[in-house]
C-alpha cells in the first residue's frame, strides 16, 4: 500500500509533551471498545481493518526520533488485527522499533481499538473506530447491503496540523461555529449562557492540591472499573442543579474522592483536569489532535458539610470562564510560540524531552484527578443494531474516568494506576444514592482477586 509522496510529517503542538512525559504506567495510549451482539471474526476484522486504513494516510506513519525534534514517517508495512492478550493500553511506542501507533484487538464479542496519543485525539481515534465498525459490519452482514451502494467518505483531513492554522501567528477575527458533534453536547449549556462569563478563580495557583497516593497495581496494569447506565435520568440531575453533565460527573466524582480522604484537614483542594475539544470553536476536521486541557477546582472545610449544588457551581463558573475565546488563544499561542521560537528550535530533543518532562511534573502536583468526556456516539442506524455497547478510557498516572453515552447508555471508566478503589466504591454510592441503577464491572489486578468476584 502506498502512503502519500510527503516524506514526513512534523508532530502536532500537543504530541510532544506525550512523548516526553510518557512512562511505564502512563503510556499515553487510550482504547475505544464496542462489545458487538456475537462473537468477533478476526477474519472478516482483518479485511475491514485494512479497508479502513487505506482512507486514513496518518494511521499510515510510525514515529522517528531526530536530532530536533520527533517526526512521523511513513510506513509501509500493513497492520493486523491480533487477539487480545495482553493488559489495555500497553506500550505502543518504542523509540528503537518501527512500528504501527495503533492497534486493534479482539477477544469473543468485544473489538478493540487502542491509539498513541501523539497520533491522534479522542476524536481523530474514535471516527477510525467507527469507520472500521462499519466495514465490518458490511462484511459481515453481506445480505442486508447493497453492494453496489457506496458509504459516503467522512470528512477529514489527516495531515493537517489545525494548531499551526489557528495559533502560530496572529489571525484576524475567527468566528467560533460549532463544527462536527463529537463533544457538542459537553458544550450545549455554555453556549445557551448568554450572560458574561465571570473572571476564572485562582484556586489551582494558591492551595496546595490534594495528591491521591497508594498502592500501585503490581505489573503496572491500570485498574478498569466500568459502570453501566441510563443516560437520561443522570441528564436529568445534571439539569436539576443547571449544569452540564460533564459539570455533574466532575463535582459528583470530586465529592466521592473527598469522601474516601481518610483524614480531613482544615481545608482539601481537588481538581479536575478536563480536556477542551478545540474542534468546537475552530471549523476543523483534522484527524490529528486538537484540543486543549484546562483545571477546575473546589476547596473543601473539614468544618463544613460539602454541598454538592455549591461544588457544581464553583466548577461551573471556573469551567465556563476558561472557554473564553481570547483566553484560549492566549494560552494556545503561547505554546505554540515555544514550539517555533527560533533558540528552541536549535536545542537538541533529549534536551527538549528533559524541559517537557519537568514541566508536566510541575503541571502534575496541580491535578488530583481527570476526566474526559466524548460526548454521545451517534453510530448510523444499520450500523448500531449490531453493537451492544461502546466504552472509553486511558492510561493514567493519577486516577481518571472517561464518559461515552450510546444507544441511551452511559459508560463511565474509570482507570487508575491504584489497587485501591476507595473514590470509585464512594462515586457509585452517591449515583445510587440518587436512585440512578449502576451496573459494575472491573478487571483483576492482583493474585487475591483472581479468587474474589467483588472488587468494589
Amino acid at each position: 500500500m502506498e502512503v502519500e509522496n510527503r516524506r514526513w510529517a512534523r508532530l502536532d503542538n500537543a504530541s510532544n509533551i506525550f512523548l516526553a512525559a510518557r512512562n511505564d504506567i502512563d503510556t499515553k495510549v487510550f482504547r475505544f471498545t464496542a462489545e458487538l451482539n456475537e462473537a468477533v471474526d478476526p477474519e472478516l476484522l482483518q479485511e475491514a481493518l485494512l479497508k479502513t486504513y487505506k482512507e486514513y494516510p496518518l494511521f499510515q506513519h510510525t514515529l522517528r526520533r531526530g536530532v530536533f525534534w520527533y517526526y512521523l514517517e511513513p510506513y509501509e508495512a500493513l497492520p493486523e488485527v491480533k487477539k487480545e492478550f495482553e493488559p489495555p493500553c500497553t506500550q505502543i511506542y518504542h523509540y528503537d522499533r518501527k512500528e504501527f501507533l495503533f492497534r486493534v484487538l479482539y477477544f469473543d464479542n468485544r473489538v478493540h481499538f487502542e491509539a498513541f496519543h501523539a497520533l491522534t485525539d479522542g476524536t481523530g481515534a474514535f471516527w477510525f473506530f467507527e469507520d472500521l465498525l462499519a466495514e465490518y459490519v458490511r462484511l459481515k452482514y453481506t445480505e442486508f447491503f447493497d453492494s453496489s451502494d457506496d458509504r459516503t467518505k467522512r470528512e477529514k483531513a489527516d495531515l493537517e496540523d489545525s494548531f499551526r492554522r489557528y495559533f502560530k501567528k496572529k489571525k484576524k477575527e475567527v468566528n467560533m461555529p460549532t463544527t462536527n458533534k463529537p463533544l457538542e453536547d459537553i458544550y450545549i449549556q455554555q453556549e445557551l449562557d448568554e450572560e458574561k462569563t465571570p473572571e476564572p478563580t485562582d484556586e489551582p495557583v494558591k492551595k496546595k492540591v490534594y495528591q491521591i497516593k497508594g498502592e500501585k497495581t503490581p505489573d503496572h496494569r491500570p485498574r478498569v472499573i466500568n459502570l453501566s447506565l441510563p443516560v437520561k435520568p443522570v441528564l436529568n440531575l445534571a439539569r436539576s442543579y443547571n449544569v452540564s453533565l460533564t459539570m455533574y460527573m466532575s463535582a459528583l466524582y470530586m465529592l466521592a474522592v473527598y469522601r474516601a480522604k481518610k483524614t480531613k484537614e482544615a481545608e482539601t483542594t481537588i481538581t479536575t483536569s478536563i480536556p477542551i475539544n478545540l474542534r468546537q470553536f475552530y471549523p476543523s476536521v483534522s484527524v490529528r489532535n486538537f484540543f486543549s486541557t484546562t483545571t477546575v477546582s473546589y476547596t473543601f472545610k473539614r468544618n463544613e458539610e460539602p454541598d454538592l449544588e455549591d461544588i457544581c457551581q464553583t466548577i461551573d463558573t471556573q469551567f465556563k470562564a476558561q472557554l473564553d475565546k481570547e483566553e484560549l488563544e492566549n494560552r494556545l499561542r503561547r505554546f505554540i510560540e515555544f514550539e517555533f521560537n527560533p533558540f528552541t528550535r536549535v536545542i537538541f530533543r533529549p534536551i527538549k524531552d528533559f524541559i517537557l518532562k519537568s514541566v508536566n511534573k510541575i503541571n502534575n502536583r496541580k491535578v488530583t484527578v481527570a476526566m474526559s468526556n466524548l460526548g454521545r456516539a451517534n453510530l448510523p442506524e444499520e450500523l448500531a443494531k449490531y453493537i451492544e455497547n461502546i466504552y472509553f478510557y486511558t492510561s493514567v498516572i493519577r486516577p481518571q474516568f472517561c464518559m461515552i453515552s450510546y444507544a441511551g447508555k452511559l459508560t463511565i471508566s474509570f482507570t487508575s494506576p491504584f489497587i485501591k478503589t476507595d473514590s470509585q466504591r464512594e462515586f457509585v454510592r452517591l449515583l445510587t444514592s440518587q436512585g440512578i441503577d449502576v451496573s459494575v464491572d472491573s478487571n483483576k489486578v492482583t493474585r487475591e482477586e483472581l479468587d474474589d468476584d467483588a472488587v468494589l
